[in-house]
């Protein structure tokens, strides 16, 4: 490993990755302004109009998606980071600056954009840069990043917001009026940076020998490995490329549809989980469990912290332990950990029972499932319609993670927060048994080695 460049990858790779802590922090920041902005703009009592406020972000992330796949793949994965800084910049500044509804939906709706570009973009781009046998790793960055920006938007949220007196008038004081614009400006600054940033980055070399373009590809190749790495990564995507020419249809022949299945199943189990539940009802499901509004607060940030701490430990053990390995201990380990959860809401157990279970619950699931599905999706589909397949099983998640929100109420009404735990955790049984028999180990290859051994 000594021979490559790392802190040359580290820099390339922490530069792509503001894209997820961008990702983060627009996707948590709502919530802190959530009970500003909706005094302001009179929706309090609009239950539908506050689900279609939340909700309008992910359909920015599908529409995102959708269109980021195919025009990386055309264009380069360079042109679409950039594009997708822009649209956070434009879309912190206007959704800060609404003065009505609409317009609030609207860019809540282009920052969905950025997210949805910025979630396919970013561990592909990483993915494509670094070699096989650091590729999780660096890939997991992302995860990290994402992490930390959901952690600024926590902080930055506490920070802006002044403390709500008893019996206060919100429309009328600071917070109700400045202060949740100021929770989404704060992201400009980063958006910014990330902006900035980029055009100091090279291309993605894979993409650019797709292209033909195999004299900058080595030339970034070089940087990265020296001439040999450069060399034999070259002659690797030439022998790929030529049957990909012979078959531009290989997203739907072949095999290319099993592999399509794979990156699909397990990006739809990262949601399907269930722990993103934990993060978008937190406050529901700690007053279940008998705490009160300060103490919830404080265990959100408990959970967030814990959220952080073990992505750092997914990053060490992904290319020690390995991708199918890690897969199969968290959804092993969440399906024991819901059995306890719901038990403890089906015995009427309440306090710190519950704050240890969903502690280790996250815990669980940021060093496995959380950065460990980037990292599989972003490096199990050919070179050349790597974007496309991509963004599919992007697309796919982030499907997963409007229904995964929309079904908890409903769930929990039908069947009982243990009911519902219950449910996550056979989900977590049926993604083990798919990891199991479906899913190949990838550690310490190549994307072209991955890709002969998927398609041969």
């Amino acid at each position: 490993m000594s021979k490559y460049n790392h802190s040359y990858l580290l820099l390339v790779s922490l530069v792509s990755a503001m894209g997820g802590l961008l990702f983060g922090y627009d996707w948590v920041v709502i919530g802190g302004a959530k009970p500003f902005y909706e005094v302001f703009f009179h929706i309090v009592d609009s239950p539908a109009m506050q689900g279609w406020v939340m909700a309008s972000a992910i359909l920015g992330c599908l529409v995102g998606v959708m269109i980021s796949g195919g025009l990386s793949d055309k264009y380069g994965r360079k042109p679409l980071m950039t594009c997708a800084a822009f649209i956070f910049i434009i879309a912190a500044v206007c959704t800060g600056a609404a003065n009505d509804i609409g317009g609030f939906i609207v860019f809540r709706i282009l920052g969905g954009i950025g997210i949805g570009i910025a979630s396919n973009l970013s561990p592909m781009y990483i993915a494509e840069v670094s070699p096989g046998n650091s590729r999780g790793r660096f890939v997991s960055i992302n995860q990290l990043t994402i992490v930390l920006g959901i952690l600024s938007a926590q902080i930055a949220n506490w920070l802006i917001a002044d403390p709500v007196l008893p019996g206060e008038d919100i429309l009328a004081s600071w917070n109700g009026q400045h202060g949740w614009r100021w929770m989404f400006w704060v992201q400009a600054i980063p958006a910014s940076l990330f902006f900035v940033s980029v055009f100091f980055i090279p291309e993605s070399p894979r993409w650019l020998a797709m292209q033909q373009q195999y004299g900058k590809a080595s030339n970034i190749l070089r940087r990265i490995g020296g001439i040999s790495h450069a060399e034999k990564e070259i002659a690797a995507i030439k022998g790929v490329s030529v049957k990909e020419k012979a078959n531009r249809r290989i997203l739907l022949q072949g095999k290319m549809p099993g592999i399509l299945l794979i990156g699909v199943v397990v990006a739809v189990f990262q949601q399907w989980c269930g722990i993103n539940v934990i993060f978008n009802y937190a406050q529901e499901i700690f007053v279940a469990a008998g705490y009160g509004i300060s103490d919830t607060l404080f265990n959100i940030v408990v959970t967030g912290v814990t959220n952080v701490i073990f992505t750092f430990v997914g990053m060490y053990l992904v290319d020690k332990l390995g991708r199918r390995a890690l897969l199969l201990f968290g959804a092993a380990g969440l399906a024991c950990i819901y059995a306890l959860l719901g038990g403890c809401y089906y015995f009427r157990i309440t306090g710190i029972a519950v704050l240890l279970l969903v502690v280790m619950a996250i815990a669980c699931y940021a060093m496995t499932l959380a950065p460990i599905v980037w990292v599989v999706i972003s490096e199990i589909f050919p070179n050349k319609i790597r974007g496309m397949a991509m963004a599919v099983a992007t697309f796919s998640l982030w499907t997963a993670c409007f229904v995964l929100t929309y079904t908890f109420p409903l769930l929990n009404a039908g069947l009982g927060a243990y009911g519902t735990f219950w449910l996550y955790g056979i989900v977590c049984i049926l993604g083990f048994a798919f990891i199991a028999k479906k899913l190949p180990e990838t550690k310490g290859k190549s994307l072209e080695e991955i890709e002969k051994e998927l398609t041969e």
